[in-house]
């Protein structure tokens, strides 16, 4: 364990926040903004917790916690799938797509109003909700999947609520930076970035009529982010992953949160029955998608951006991080 004082600092021991570091020769920032509301919740389940329980299995403890918390609105997207399903009848007069719709539009009016999110990643959501309903929209009448039950809110056989499938990845993706203070480092000129999404992007729809690149796109991510490191913080220690491997692990669980939607029945791929598994091969597609979602995240959060690579988390980039607004987490 290495403690990191800060000695250029006029502040007393008790102010100042040290860092254990995982890594031989890696060092934090040692000072931090004031604490949000979960930041000091989270400080204290911590000591309760490391008071407790061996230091691994407590830090675990608070990677899922707060991962779990960094996608809160995905997880209360799919339990509405499954507790519409289990309850919903066809003679209501409310269709359960549109109840959905109700649903996720009073989550995310929720996710303001608490100050779960700011004002500023809601707009980047939204872009996410545009992008999303757009693919929806084409795949559907392209027949690669169907929206099966009926609904008010349909627009080309598309309901509206799932939009508020994709804003979830956005919500996540948005949240769990801000939540573990992450960094990005040594990170690719970004105009590389954003173009591999828009050609990722553009892939899914003109493999339809054009020759399907994504196995170029797989080696692209690689070649592109192979030495870049998220580097994010639990507790009181700083660990850092591979960004495609973290990719790679978020595109499984994504797959899971897929077979969510088909076994209630809210959507169908082509050829598949009510009770099978999603293709893996979707794991794939969303590996893809997420490098698209990244992008689109990294217009608000430019700022956790390096180009070089991080042995000292206070080397940031020139602009200080946007503080989360009063209250929020």
């Amino acid at each position: 364990m290495f403690t990191i004082p800060d000695k250029t600092s006029n502040e007393k021991p008790g102010n100042r926040l040290d860092i254990a570091i995982p890594g031989p020769s890696h060092a934090l920032m040692t000072h931090a903004p004031k604490p949000t509301t979960t930041q000091s919740l989270e400080r204290k389940l911590g000591d309760f917790m490391r008071a407790r329980l061996p230091r691994v299995v407590s830090e675990f403890t608070m990677f899922v916690l707060k991962q779990g918390w960094a996608c809160l609105f995905g997880i209360s997207m799919l339990g509405g799938l499954i507790v519409t399903d289990a309850v919903w009848r066809d003679h209501w007069a409310l269709a359960r797509y549109d109840a959905l719709l109700i649903y996720a539009i009073t989550l995310q009016v929720g996710f303001l109003w608490f100050k779960l999110e700011t004002w500023q990643e809601v707009r980047v959501i939204a872009l996410f909700h545009l992008t999303g309903t757009l693919m929806e929209l084409f795949k559907v009448n392209a027949g690669s999947w169907a929206y099966p039950e009926p609904a008010l809110m349909k627009l080309a056989g598309v309901p509206l609520f799932s939009g508020f499938m994709y804003a979830a990845v956005g919500s996540y993706m948005a949240r769990v930076i801000r939540i573990f203070d992450m960094r990005f480092a040594p990170y690719p000129p970004f105009w590389m970035s954003i173009a591999l999404a828009v050609a990722i992007y553009a892939n899914f729809f003109a493999h339809h009529y054009l020759p399907d690149i994504r196995v170029a796109l797989f080696v692209a991510t690689i070649i592109l982010f192979i030495r870049t490191k998220i580097w994010f913080r639990v507790g009181q220690s700083a660990y850092w992953m591979p960004l495609p491997l973290a990719a790679l692990a978020s595109s499984f669980f994504l797959w899971l949160a897929e077979n969510v939607g088909t076994n209630t029945g809210t959507w169908i791929y082509a050829g598949q029955g009510g009770i099978d598994w999603v293709s893996l091969s979707k794991m794939g597609s969303w590996y893809l998608l997420l490098y698209v979602s990244f992008a689109t995240v990294t217009l608000v959060y430019r700022d956790a951006l390096s180009s070089r690579a991080l042995t000292d988390y206070r080397t940031r980039p020139e602009t200080r991080p946007v503080p989360p607004p009063s209250g929020s987490d």
